[in-house]
């Protein structure tokens, strides 16, 4: 990618991240020796990821995860100067053995819509240009006579690898410019081809890690760098001007890199064409939109840090950095617990998380998330948060939670000690609109019932009329004649609805007729029917002969419930 992470811009971005509240919090409450512990773990963490990044060009966490662990690094030196460890070191082990013909400069980022606004009008929005931020890895071509002579990884913005060789595998690169100066230099980024590639729905797609792993290899091999192309995002060498530096580029054939400058005089323009790349399709991935001036500084002069003259403003974070604050787990009415986790609120595109699913409690223990730790979150399907893993943990860690006990498809038909959530997950699924669809009924209605002690079994409720449901708190009596009525109502829902109420382990493409044909059904026979194997089989045969299912069928009887 255009170099704006991984220490580009890192003051700009930890004022607008502490500024918009989220590291904005009070500091931690730590004694002197916990907070350096802290620190240095961070420290020592944010340390690998940079190696990784710019050495093994790897990418352990996205650039808004490290953004945002870098930030709270900040945020936490700020908080305990005396016990602080060093600065990052910068890009000390990055750099590779050649000097690139032109720095690379990286890019500060703008934090939002205000700072872009200010950004244009501090140069009066005259000669300002945009592009995609191509979600790539960067390097620098140097052409001779028109003939490519060498390709540069950024590496520190001043040294880098020599890419020559694996460059002049990729079709994309031109070996030979035509109508090219003698002397020719070029930044841009390898990117990972893909066709209709739309950011807001795709996302980054891995992307960068694709291309970086392919540089990474000893021998690039054709199928590879086939996938593998070229966007131009500057000429160093070239004309003052930027009308002049894109004509020259589309006489070399370098025509699609410069279809994607635009000029742009406010924020509005700006804005426009950073929505567009984000809601249409690019061939490759981008992860914001670059502006830059037309007009800039010679390019012996640059310096291997973020110039005034450019800039990025980034898309809404693909991933966020969240802090877990406590966990909730969840009884299902099959005995089944999972496990979520609440969180400090983060922002993530256009929701805000404050809880995510983290799965099974097997899954939950293998993952070992407890509270105080780091998640990483993203979208699925651009609305559901998801917890992708485990960012970093403190280096003091809070006990692990203790989960309720956990009970049998077959256990908690009453409202008793131990068996609350899943009883109360019963008949959720009872009332829900896949079975009896009661109006009005909710799962805070069954625990105001359950703790009146009107509702101590599954089926209690059938005999609460409109004067013993006003007697419960919460419920007036307006309210109760309603519930009373669909509980009466409920009596005339048909058998099928019934069945599915009572939560029977699925019966596949089976008939149903009614209950005592179902009951007198052995193991064998319920494997002759269509879709069911053993082992369901066997759930089946053990749930229609439980006691307490037994017992329920026999109350629905008695009610004159159609089908028992």
């Amino acid at each position: 990618m255009q170099w704006t992470g991984r220490f580009a811009g890192s003051v700009l971005l930890v004022v607008a991240w502490m500024t918009t509240g989220v590291a904005g919090a009070a500091c931690p409450s730590w004694a002197p020796e916990r907070a350096r512990q802290e620190m240095q773990a961070l420290h020592e963490r944010l340390v690998g990821w940079n190696h990784a990044y710019r050495v093994e060009g790897v990418s352990p966490v996205s650039d808004a995860v490290y953004d945002q662990s870098l930030a709270q690094y900040h945020a936490w030196r700020t908080c305990f100067p005396a016990q602080s460890p060093p600065e990052l070191p910068h890009l000390a082990d990055a750099g590779g053995r050649v000097r690139a013909p032109v720095l690379q400069t990286g890019l500060a980022k703008l934090p939002d819509a205000s700072a872009v606004r200010a950004w244009i009008a501090a140069r009066g929005g005259r000669d300002l240009w945009i592009q995609p931020k191509a979600d790539g890895v960067a390097v620098t071509l140097l052409y001779e006579h028109g003939a490519l002579r060498e390709a540069v990884s950024r590496g520190d913005g001043t040294h880098g690898s020599d890419w020559t060789d694996a460059v002049r595998q990729v079709a994309a690169v031109p070996k030979h410019l035509p109508n090219a100066p003698a002397r020719v230099v070029l930044q841009g980024e390898l990117v990972w081809r893909l066709p209709g590639h739309v950011q807001a729905r795709d996302g980054g797609a891995n992307a960068r890690s694709r291309v970086a792993g392919a540089l990474a290899r000893s021998t690039l091999d054709a199928a590879t760098a086939a996938h593998i192309g070229l966007f131009v995002w500057d000429w160093p060498s070239g004309p003052s001007a930027m009308g002049d530096r894109l004509a020259g580029l589309r006489a070399m054939g370098l025509g699609d890199s410069a279809a994607l400058t635009e000029p742009v005089a406010s924020l509005a323009e700006a804005t426009a064409w950073r929505e567009r790349w984000y809601r249409q399709a690019l061939p490759f991935a981008a992860d914001g939109v670059v502006l830059r001036q037309g007009t800039r500084p010679a390019a012996d002069t640059w310096r291997a840090a973020p110039p005034a003259w450019a800039v990025a403003w980034k898309y809404p974070a693909a991933q966020a950095l969240a802090s877990v604050r406590t966990i909730a787990f969840h009884t299902g009415r099959s005995g089944r617990v999972s496990v979520v986790l609440v969180l400090d609120p983060v922002q993530l595109g256009d929701h805000r998380v404050a809880r995510v699913s983290a799965g099974s409690l097997g899954h939950w223990r293998r993952m070992d998330v407890r509270p105080g730790d780091r998640v990483s979150l993203s979208l699925a399907g651009l609305t559901i948060p998801r917890l992708d893993g485990v960012a970093w943990r403190p280096v003091q860690r809070a006990p692990l939670p203790s989960p309720p006990p956990r009970h049998g498809r077959l256990d908690c038909w009453h409202y008793e000690p131990g068996c609350e959530a899943q009883f109360l997950a019963r008949l959720a699924w009872l009332g829900g609109r896949q079975a009896l669809d009661l109006d009005g009924v909710g799962e805070g209605t069954w625990q105001r019932l359950a703790d009146a002690g009107q509702v101590r079994g599954l089926l209690d409720w059938l005999s609460l009329d409109a004067d013993r449901l006003a007697t419960v708190d919460g419920i007036g009596t307006n309210r109760a004649a309603h519930l009373a009525a669909s509980f009466a109502a409920a009596r005339r829902q048909p058998f099928g609805r019934w069945l599915t109420a009572l939560a029977p382990p699925p019966l596949g493409d089976a008939p149903v007729p009614d209950w005592a044909t179902l009951a007198a059904r052995s193991v064998a026979d319920w494997q002759t029917q269509p879709g069911i194997g053993a082992v369901r089989a066997r759930r089946l045969h053990a749930f229609f002969h439980a006691p307490e299912v037994v017992t329920l069928a026999g109350r629905l009887h008695a009610a004159g419930v159609a089908g028992f």
